[in-house]
């Protein structure tokens, strides 16, 4: 691990958790629940793992299916913070979905046959290799928009299997919009982490977790001893709950990481380990507001 990514490297007075008015001493973290929308068993574990769990928030996915569904649940439960995950792949070809502005304004998001990428190594590489920032500002745009036209404010953007937009140039448009309508952005690799530091807007200080990076044996002790072994300073993890149920199981073959997500989030051993551990889990409202302040559009 080189120094850039060793949470002993981040000076105190560097910590984001600091910018967010908290001791250099303190350990924060953000538990946020990626794919909202994606179909309703998701939606449904989403929900719980926040209102009833020690999830914090979660990132709506705008283009699929059950978007509508995430849409309206968020509307009968508007203390619950969202972000909403900038979707440019498609990996589930039982529940396809494709970009909201009409595909011919988009054709450089597009694969041969007029689809989303796949997000495997190669899919992301042709995509990136070929996507327009003009029609990606464009796709964002509607996503962001859609959010807005339900009623709804989200807190913050971040990216659905392209880590920090696969590109500068996409993370640096995301900014700016972000700068536009409000909004924080998820930064969690380096030099962008770096770049929002030196801007003095805060970014997670420590590694981020994607729990699909988690083995699913042995899942809940692996979370309770990152818990007891959480860094100082703020922290992000990208979890991805949905029930295992029968309808999970036929079309999505990343349902045994989503069902043990959701059975830790809403278990009584993360809320007890938690407190003993005097974690203080946020959302991304207080990071907005530092974000608010710290950007401007144009």
């Amino acid at each position: 691990m080189d120094e850039t990514t060793n949470p002993a490297a981040v000076a105190p007075a560097e910590q984001s958790s600091q910018l967010l008015g908290y001791p250099p001493g303190a350990r924060l973290l953000i538990v946020n629940c990626d794919d909202f929308g994606m179909y309703p068993a998701i939606n449904a574990a989403v929900i719980e793992s926040i209102e009833e769990g020690i999830a914090s928030s979660c990132s709506l996915m705008v283009p699929c299916p059950a978007a509508p569904q995430a849409l309206e649940m968020l509307s009968r439960s508007p203390r619950i913070p969202f972000g909403i995950h900038l979707t440019l792949v498609r990996e589930l070809p039982g529940i396809p979905w494709g970009p909201l502005t009409a595909k011919e304004r988009v054709p450089s998001l597009l694969d041969p046959v007029g689809k989303l990428f796949s997000p495997s190594p190669a899919g992301r590489a042709a995509l990136l290799g070929q996507a327009r920032l003009d029609e990606i500002e464009l796709e964002f745009r509607a996503q962001i928009n859609a959010v807005a036209d339900a009623g709804l404010a989200p807190t913050h953007l971040d990216f659905h299997c392209l880590a920090d937009g696969g590109r500068e140039d996409i993370l640096d448009l995301t900014v700016v919009l972000a700068a536009e309508y409000g909004l924080a952005v998820r930064v969690w690799l380096e030099p962008g982490r770096r770049t929002m530091r030196k801007r003095g807007l805060p970014v997670t200080d420590n590694d981020f977790l994607d729990s699909f990076s988690l083995g699913i044996e042995g899942k809940a002790a692996r979370y309770v001893q990152m818990l007891r072994d959480l860094p100082a300073g703020l922290n992000e993890w990208a979890v991805h709950p949905s029930l295992g149920d029968e309808e999970s199981q036929a079309v999505d073959g990343g349902w045994p990481v989503r069902r043990t997500d959701y059975e830790f989030l809403t278990s009584q051993q993360a809320r007890d380990v938690l407190q003993q551990e005097d974690i203080a889990v946020i959302d991304y409202r207080t990071i907005q507001q530092v974000w608010s302040r710290g950007t401007s559009f144009g």
